[in-house]
């Protein structure tokens, strides 16, 4: 089965590596294509919202871990994991989704801060993020996970 998707926006925010750092406090700016601009009607009654995208753009010597297991960013101090146990961008389907705050609307634009996305990068769905259904009463995360993010943002 082939599954495809047309993209509703396209990330604006200058910066063009992937580096697993430095991404806190990065504005971006989402350019949403004309016949999707309607569709944030209503955003600016929200502060947060979940932003899915596509990441579209690898290191050249990116591959795939046999078995679909690997160190989180290779680093020999954390443990051997499988790809579903971890937020990397080596997945079977390269799809990031992340939580931003929400700066201002401006149609066709959306304004987001700490959005982990590159310039150009094509966005296929916005949705507001609520406690409702985004957060979970007693959700855990391993230690290795602390380590790992002490400077993501």
């Amino acid at each position: 089965m082939t599954v495809s998707f047309v993209p509703v926006a396209r990330v604006r925010n200058g910066r063009t590596d992937t580096r697993d750092a430095g991404w806190g406090g990065l504005e971006s700016t989402l350019e949403f294509a004309p016949e999707f601009a309607g569709g944030l009607d209503g955003l600016e009654h929200w502060s947060h919202a979940l932003v899915v995208f596509h990441l579209h753009v690898e290191p050249a010597d990116a591959r795939p871990a046999p078995g679909w297991r690997r160190r989180p960013r290779d680093r020999a101090d954390l443990p051997l994991l499988g790809v579903f146990a971890q937020r990397g961008r080596l997945r079977p389907n390269p799809i990031g989704v992340t939580a931003v705050r929400i700066v201002r609307v401006e149609p066709p634009r959306l304004v987001v801060r700490d959005l982990d996305a590159i310039d150009g990068t094509p966005v296929l769905d916005v949705k507001p993020w609520t406690a409702a259904f985004d957060a979970v009463e007693g959700a855990r995360a391993p230690a290795w996970f602390e380590a790992l993010m002490r400077d993501y943002f």
